[in-house]
């Protein structure tokens, strides 16, 4: 069971009884971060690879030990501290997630993190693989809630990262490593009341895009919607009907998977005739005035375009449900069939060429269903579920592999992040370079100083070749406006007066609360003095994207796209220090002049000030790294 993950390219190996891969050679419980550091010590020490083990949900091969490696489960790691007044709780990395939530319910408290898997995956888990809760868009993303981290470097040195309002900031390069970097022992999340309210709604659109353009303008207009789950034709289709998609396939499923082409060609052209009925669902949840008066906004929006009210029942329904997709797998690859998810995400202006583009892709070798799950102003998520039926395991994983490079590779071109919230593993690293160009560089030299031997989780996340320096493009406007994203990209030398001064012509602004004479690149490595607080509305970002010129005649480019969950957040290099390369543009979220201020949560985080001695030193290796 230590062995591997819920990747299902190894279930489809274990459902042909291949054995080929080998069990790790010892598993080992810590109960405290003393016990975790001996054993990280000891492997630095022999050159044991330790891969760390939360809860084994991952579905993109996180884990594969060989007979040399020792598995860390970190389950012994539980318990949790509240700290109402500083709004935060402390908890063990190994507490599974619903047990989390129930005890904290059962005091009048929410973290307000749900991810689907949260049956069965950890605190430490959602860490590790940056992962989405389904309150996603009222809370934010899993780096979207953490004031701080206990870990252990792959140098056996025990760190405690604490969140500063201007940087420097090292929880954001534990968060999203997948256990190559430091192994986490708990970490401090933002705590909430429980929500007093809920308010329920349901609608359908003819079309998918209509339903994806109500939702842009829902949370450009202010409005948060805790869920927000729009699918598509062919997923709502599946869903109204009795049996579902979570039942044993059919006969006339059984068959029409085996025509995937066929099938999706099909699809596509009902689409906007037969097949004209997309679900969206949404839950608000907050102040009982405010939560139905945000339901009103949403139903003015939604009929706007077109919508058909549903009323409360869709809503209600899923909630009721919401965990079962846990449990749908297993009756797929029973039946002798198989099934995946992939979730990207891209801003709103990419969103439609990427979904026909990924679609395309897939449905050569799978039948293709969507949803829209997680929404932000600037963009979202994208998550596709494929299912295929072949004569033979065999069949099956040469189509399994045949079929992932596509549709990432499609997903990159037309946009997208390769990653929203399951990570990367195995099964996504080898596209890493056409993403993060020279970043997958600047994570191998992180890793050298964090983890010297190498011991943690090899294999795991980095590609096995590093892709080229690139050079930053050149001759690119003062400002380039995305006005559907509400992304601008400016020249960093510009100041944020100029910038300003560019935005309000065409109606919109920074949304910064000092601007003035200083250069963005400046007021980047300073700590976005005078931006909106992340914690106030943790959905809205301020710096989304950046390239800077680096050692030598490298150049990092991190695109513009909405919470990646493709390793550690590389631009926090840049928040709040200087020397780690020059910025010559900065991404920024811009507002509309006349911008309805969205309802921000209650409660403010203290932000802490100079680093410890532990923090100081792991900060100035990774510094340093970067330099050489």
């Amino acid at each position: 069971m230590y062995s591997r993950d819920l990747w299902p390219r190894d279930l489809i190996r274990l459902r042909a009884h291949d054995a080929t891969r080998p069990g790790p050679s010892a598993i080992v419980w810590p109960s405290s971060q003393g016990d975790l550091a001996r054993i990280v010590a000891y492997a630095r020490d022999t050159a044991t690879p330790i891969v760390p083990f939360g809860a084994g949900s991952g579905v993109c091969g996180g884990i594969a030990p060989d007979r040399q490696t020792i598995v860390v489960d970190l389950k012994a790691l539980t318990g949790f501290t509240l700290h109402p007044d500083e709004g935060v709780v402390d908890v063990g990395a190994g507490m599974l997630g619903i047990t989390l939530e129930n005890e904290l319910e059962a005091l009048g408290y929410t973290v307000g993190h749900f991810p689907s898997s949260i049956l069965c995956s950890t605190v430490g888990g959602w860490l590790a693989a940056r992962g989405a809760g389904q309150c996603s868009g009222l809370y934010g993303k899993i780096e979207d809630m953490v004031v701080g981290c206990d870990a252990v470097l792959g140098s056996g040195d025990a760190v405690r990262m604490r969140w500063r309002e201007r940087g420097p900031n090292l929880a954001p390069l534990m968060i999203g490593s997948e256990g190559t970097l430091g192994i986490i022992a708990a970490a401090r999340l933002r705590l909430h009341r429980t929500p007093r309210a809920r308010a329920y709604a349901g609608f359908m659109f003819r079309d998918v895009e209509s339903g994806w353009e109500a939702l842009r303008e829902m949370f450009q207009s202010g409005l948060r919607p805790a869920v927000a789950r729009l699918y598509d034709a062919l997923d709502t289709a599946l869903h109204s009907s009795k049996s579902g998609p979570s039942k044993d396939p059919s006969w006339v499923l059984r068959n029409a998977l085996r025509i995937p082409n066929a099938i999706n060609h099909a699809v596509r052209g009902l689409e906007g005739a037969l097949l004209n009925q997309c679900r969206l669902v949404l839950i608000f949840e907050g102040e009982p005035a405010a939560v139905a008066e945000d339901r009103e906004r949403a139903l003015r929006i939604c009929t706007s375009y077109r919508a058909r009210d549903l009323g409360e029942a869709p809503a209600r329904a899923w909630l009721e449900h919401r965990y079962s997709v846990s449990y749908r797998q297993s009756p797929v690859f029973r039946s002798g069939a198989f099934s995946d998810t992939m979730e990207v995400a891209a801003p709103w202006s990419k969103l439609r060429a990427v979904y026909d583009e990924v679609r395309r892709a897939l449905g050569r070798y799978v039948v293709v269903l969507a949803h829209l799950s997680h929404v932000y102003p600037d963009g979202c998520s994208i998550y596709f579920t494929f299912s295929a039926m072949t004569d033979s395991d065999e069949e099956a994983l040469a189509r399994y592999d045949a079929l992932w490079p596509a549709a990432l590779g499609a997903a990159l071109a037309a946009g997208a992040t390769l990653s929203h919230h399951h990570g990367v593993g195995r099964s996504k690293a080898p596209l890493m370079g056409a993403e993060l160009g020279y970043g997958v560089e600047m994570m191998r030299r992180l890793k050298q100083v964090w983890d010297p031997a190498g011991v943690l989780n090899p294999g795991a996340l980095l590609p096995k070749e590093t892709p080229k320096a690139a050079a930053l493009p050149r001759d690119l406007a003062e400002c380039a406006l995305d006005e559907k994203s509400l992304l601008a990209d400016f020249d960093a030398r510009l100041s944020l007066d100029q910038c300003e001064n560019l935005l309000v012509r065409r109606g919109y602004t920074l949304g910064i609360a000092r601007a003035g004479s200083q250069s963005l690149a400046d007021w980047v490595a300073a700590g976005l003095p005078g931006a909106r607080c992340r914690w106030e509305d943790p959905v809205d970002q301020t710096l989304v994207a950046l390239s800077a010129t680096l050692r030598g005649d490298a150049a990092l480019t991190l695109t513009p796209v909405p919470r990646r969950a493709v390793g550690p957040d590389l631009s926090t290099l840049f928040v709040g220090e200087r020397r780690v390369g020059r910025l010559a543009r900065v991404t920024l979220r811009v507002h509309p002049v006349a911008e309805t201020p969205s309802r921000t949560l209650p409660g403010s985080i203290t932000s802490h000030d100079a680093l410890s001695e532990g923090e100081a030193s792991a900060w100035e290796q990774a510094v340093a790294a970067q330099l050489e």
